[in-house]
């Protein structure tokens, strides 16, 4: 990243502005606006996070937030209620306090000297979700919104379930949020009130699991802040972005599909990342592209910004399997729209255990003399390779090579590729099967074998069979009774060399990515009604030779971080062959580390943990622990958490403990040890 000095306008720096809310309650704000704003109001810009803006994400914030400003606007970053130096209590994401609580926020801006009038909303994941839903809300000010790594259905396609299966990052991601809304405000920012505070929110918690898991199915909860409810409430223009290597990538094609008003969508090869810090790279100059944004639609420049394709995405090339990427080789191509007229449905017929491309010598397309069935009953060690369901870019977290997990699969693929094949949007896989039990999940992948054999996993998607008719109220299988269901996988945008294959790969667990089926399942699947869709996207040499190109990332030097212990990253898969348990690990610690301008210490450990004893579903273990310090020569204080979640065919049990030190000694501890009923899931 090139750091920029010289920026159009000097800025001044308020690191903690209180903004009352109508219930007493103050949010804490960090402004970055111009001097000039003083006397000339400008725009301003909100990012509304959870994630601790007084040092967690300082330095993150310190690249992205004076940049902008530094182009003439106002960047406020606010922690939200009952987190950081915000006052309140933080009891789940996106209720419907969060977002009164925005609606204020951005009246409050518009109200402020400095500022026009105009407001946008900016972020990344939770930033992203908050300003997708509050635009939802139309409130007067928001003129438009740059998203970054979201979801506009909060059920299908969040880390909770997919496809009706549950994810391990439901799990996960509540122990993240059981750390983060029990941690302390800080003393030097909000004074002797920290405490109160913080025993405020230790008192209030909860593990967020257990209410997620009580709805395991489509229904109000899920609905609410979904816009896939309800498109036509958004009505102000969207710049949408993700990467294909984040969990995250399917909507924005949904947007652009969807929503009926000014939008640009930007799809790079990243992981859970804003496109100017993207890895794997490369990265491109996003805050160029963001200001560009805002000076159209907050200051009605006339500057092209609508100019061009509607969609701009990288075309993947090729690549062995690995854990983790510096760089994924591609080219940048554009869609005039999308769907794109570029792009047609290709069906690839399942046959003999192959899969026959349209026009491929053999039989005719019609179904087969006989009607070929195979069984399938994976192991539960088939998706230890999977990596993480969104590459939070804490490598190993990408999936590795596919043949290990192929050996407890189901496999189809077609012959080496005469000529290259480049696909681009979501592939569906329809399989006609049967299941032996009332509950089981189809696990689908999608690979590229390279003529040495290794296999690259391209995309996934997974079905809980019993969601096959509707997400809101499903049915159990009639064990023996054949089915045809559809798959639809991931969206991505793939090349396909010549002589390489495409592998389509069939399995009944993908553990640890999804929690397992209540009880082993043996599928038997029929050739006959079974088959591939790729979404095969024409070459337009033309169109993409066209292109603008992207700037160099760019954004202000962030203050400085000194640490003061050694970070830890581990992935391990591990098996015991005496008692046949087996283990993944995951290690994400980033050591202490300084905050200089904020002159404190801030340390975090993040350990998750899925294991399992041979086949016994009943065995199926999961936990997320951590812990965080916060401390200064005169202050010291530790949170610890862990989660576990076990279960058997029908029941989830959670126990949960939360422990609160301060200056080494423990002053709050509490304990969980709950039971939610299992239902077809």
């Amino acid at each position: 990243m090139r750091y920029v000095d010289q920026l159009p306008h000097s800025i001044k720096e308020e690191r903690h502005v209180a903004v009352p809310m109508t219930d007493g309650t103050r949010l804490s704000a960090r402004i970055w606006r111009p001097h000039s704003s003083d006397t000339e109001p400008v725009p301003a810009v909100l990012e509304y996070i959870p994630y601790r803006k007084n040092d967690l994400t300082s330095t993150r914030d310190a690249i992205h937030h004076p940049y902008v400003a530094g182009h003439g606007y106002a960047c406020v970053r606010v922690d939200i209620r009952g987190t950081g130096d915000s006052g309140g209590v933080l009891l789940d994401e996106y209720l419907e306090q969060e977002q009164e609580d925005a609606e204020e926020v951005l009246a409050w801006l518009a109200e402020q000297p400095w500022c026009d009038g105009s407001t946008g909303m900016m972020g990344i994941s939770w930033g992203a979700f908050a300003a997708l839903q509050v635009a939802a809300r139309r409130p007067p000010s928001l003129r438009a919104i740059c998203v970054s790594s979201f979801t506009d259905d909060r059920y299908a396609d969040d880390m909770h379930y997919l496809g009706g299966a549950m994810l391990s990052d439901n799990l996960a991601e509540a122990g993240t949020m059981f750390a983060y809304a029990t941690c302390p405000p800080d003393p030097a920012v909000v004074g002797n009130r920290w405490r109160d505070m913080w025993g405020e929110r230790l008192e209030a918690a909860r593990p967020w699991v257990l209410e997620w898991l009580r709805h395991p199915q489509r229904d109000d909860y899920w609905r609410h802040a979904s816009l896939s409810e309800d498109y036509s409430a958004l009505r102000c223009p969207v710049l949408a972005s993700s990467g294909w290597a984040d969990g995250y990538s399917n909507a924005v094609t949904r947007l652009l599909k969807h929503i009926d008003v000014p939008r640009k969508g930007l799809i790079g090869p990243w992981s859970h990342k804003f496109p100017h810090l993207g890895e794997p790279g490369p990265a491109i100059g996003y805050l160029q592209e963001v200001v560009r944004w805002w000076d159209h639609w907050l200051k009605d420049v006339d500057n092209g910004v609508m100019d061009g394709p509607m969609l701009r995405t990288w075309m993947q090339e090729s690549v062995p399997p690995s854990t983790s990427y510096e760089e994924r080789p591609g080219r940048w191509i554009g869609e005039p729209s999308w769907p794109s007229p570029n792009v047609t449905e290709t069906v690839l017929v399942v046959r003999d255990r192959t899969l026959r491309m349209p026009g491929a010598p053999g039989p005719d397309d019609g179904p087969p003399a006989a009607d070929h069935a195979h069984t399938i009953q994976s192991p539960l060690s088939v998706g230890q390779f999977a990596g993480k369901w969104a590459s939070y870019n804490a490598p190993p977290d990408l999936p590795y090579d596919q043949r290990e997990e192929d050996g407890g699969s189901l496999v189809f693929q077609t012959e080496p590729l005469t000529e290259r094949i480049e696909i681009l949007g979501a592939p569906a896989a329809v399989v006609e099967l049967s299941a032996d039990a009332p509950v089981a999940q189809l696990n689908v992948r999608l690979s590229d074998v390279a003529p040495d054999g290794r296999s690259t996993r391209v995309t996934y998607g997974v079905l809980n069979l019993v969601h096959r008719d509707s997400e809101a109220a499903p049915s159990a299988l009639t064990p023996g009774r054949r089915y045809t269901v559809r798959v639809p996988l991931h969206g991505v945008a793939q090349a396909f060399p010549p002589g390489h294959r495409i592998r389509l790969s069939l399995s009944t667990s993908y553990w640890p990515l999804v929690w397992p089926a209540p009880e082993p399942v043996l599928l038997t699947v029929h050739e006959n009604g079974s088959s591939l869709t790729l979404p095969v996207r024409a070459a337009d040499a033309v169109t993409d030779a066209e292109l603008r190109p992207f700037g160099e990332p760019e954004g202000c030097e962030p203050p400085a971080v000194t640490r003061l212990s050694e970070p830890e990253q581990a992935w391990t898969v591990s098996r015991d062959l005496v008692h046949y348990r087996s283990v993944l690990d995951i290690v994400k610690d980033q050591g202490i580390q300084r905050y200089e301008d904020a002159g404190i210490d801030v340390g975090l450990r993040a350990c998750e943990q899925y294991s399992w004893i041979a086949e016994d579903f009943d065995s199926v273990r999961g936990e997320s622990a951590w812990t965080m310090t916060f401390a200064r020569p005169d202050w010291e204080v530790r949170v610890e958490t862990r989660t576990v979640l076990t279960s058997d065919a029908d029941t989830f049990h959670v126990d949960a403990t939360l422990d609160g030190y301060e200056g080494g000694r423990r002053v709050f501890s509490r304990t969980w040890n709950e039971h939610v009923p299992r239902t077809h899931v």
